[in-house]
């Protein structure tokens, strides 16, 4: 049971998932939302479907018609007749009804609908880098996943980066480019940081805008391309070595209740076909990548992977969950990529997979998620914000 919310013991709890949204990664924020819908356990849940467009509307949808060729990632798509709705910040949890008569203001009001708690199942800009967030904590309703402050952090990777090497952790060497300022030359980088490099927008996830260059024609074109999704772009130096994964799940700022903590899953492997591991890799081809859960590495090193896990969700403030990347050297050494704090939610992704094979099943670890969702936010409520 959770504290404070001991009312809610003779109903279900109503879950908004939000989805979709207006950055890059909306169709995998749907293929997501589907995968959660599917999972929740009726008996303690009852969904709400919200959609945001690739325009920024919020719509309201029913399980028959929410999406449109829901099984095919390339095609999938928000179903654009569903109500518009908005969110109303001065009645907590409220999802009022935009597609209702003006003329009948009685009947707006009617279709209000209340939720208890959202999962904003949204990735990338306008939905994991704080924007929802923030959003959500005006309105006064509980969410799953990190706040406005981790959320931001982690979806900016020159920012993320800076807190880390602050912290002691181990980083790949970086320049941050922005637009406008004349840009070092690529002979320059190369002297610095190594070659190949990696060329990729400051703000974006799943690997969108992301290039590994080799040569000064390559390097220009990749700018071009990562400038249209962000005016900062990383330089990176590329790190020779396997992809290891590992998800967290709990809160940074200690045990909540009878929760045990921040955890760390199981350690996997990504096994790229392509180039890298991109878009195209993890989620429309689907001989992309081979995930190997557990990795096959030394107790010791999936240690050290857990332990860096934790330590980056830590670093960065989070809640909920996140799911850390790594390289792991040949010489055993291992380094930090990134941290998602909203990572893909279908049943193939990563984050669900790894504690599936830890012993928490797709539905145990929603249920798990909702909760802490509940707790933090009874733990901010009893905070003060004025004296």
């Amino acid at each position: 049971m959770v504290p404070g919310y001991t009312h809610f013991v003779k109903k279900k709890l109503k879950v908004g998932i939000l989805f979709g949204g207006k950055s890059a990664e909306h169709e995998i924020s749907l293929l997501s939302a589907k995968n959660i819908y599917d999972a929740l356990d009726r008996d303690k849940y009852e969904p709400l479907l919200i959609g945001i467009d690739k325009n920024g509307r919020w719509l309201l949808n029913d399980e028959s018609r929410f999406l449109l060729d829901a099984d095919d990632p390339r095609r999938i798509r928000l179903n654009p007749s569903s109500a518009a709705v908005a969110l109303v910040p001065q009645s907590r949890g409220a999802i009022s009804n935009l597609s209702a008569s003006k003329k009948d203001p009685a009947k707006d009001q009617s279709m209000e609908r209340a939720v208890d708690v959202v999962f904003p199942i949204l990735h990338g800009p306008f939905g994991e880098d704080g924007t929802v967030q923030g959003l959500l904590k005006l309105a006064d309703i509980p969410f799953v996943g990190a706040g406005v402050l981790a959320s931001a952090a982690g979806m900016d990777k020159d920012v993320f980066k800076r807190l880390l090497r602050d912290a002691g952790l181990p980083i790949a060497k970086f320049r941050t480019l922005r637009q406008g300022e004349k840009v070092p030359d690529f002979e320059e980088l190369c002297a610095e940081l190594g070659t190949p490099l990696f060329v990729k927008p400051v703000n974006m996830g799943s690997s969108v805008g992301i290039s590994k260059i080799r040569s000064q024609k390559e390097y220009l074109s990749a700018l071009e391309d990562a400038f249209q999704y962000d005016t900062r772009v990383m330089v990176e130096e590329f790190i020779p070595g396997r992809e290891l994964e590992c998800s967290v799940l709990g809160s940074s700022f200690g045990k909540l209740n009878s929760d045990s903590g921040v955890e760390a899953s199981a350690v996997g492997e990504v096994k790229p076909s392509h180039e890298f591991y991109s878009y195209d890799a993890k989620y429309i081809d689907e001989n992309g990548a081979e995930l190997t859960i557990p990795a096959q590495v030394s107790a010791e090193t999936a240690r050290r992977v857990q332990e860096l896990a934790i330590a980056v969700f830590n670093t960065l403030c989070c809640e909920g969950l996140g799911r850390v990347d790594f390289f792991l050297k040949e010489d055993g050494s291992v380094i930090i990529n990134e941290i998602n704090t909203m990572p893909g939610f279908t049943r193939i992704s990563m984050y669900p997979k790894l504690w599936e094979a830890s012993g928490l099943s797709y539905t145990e670890l929603l249920d798990r998620l909702i909760t802490l969702a509940l707790q933090c936010f009874e733990r901010e409520k009893k905070l003060k914000t004025s004296v």
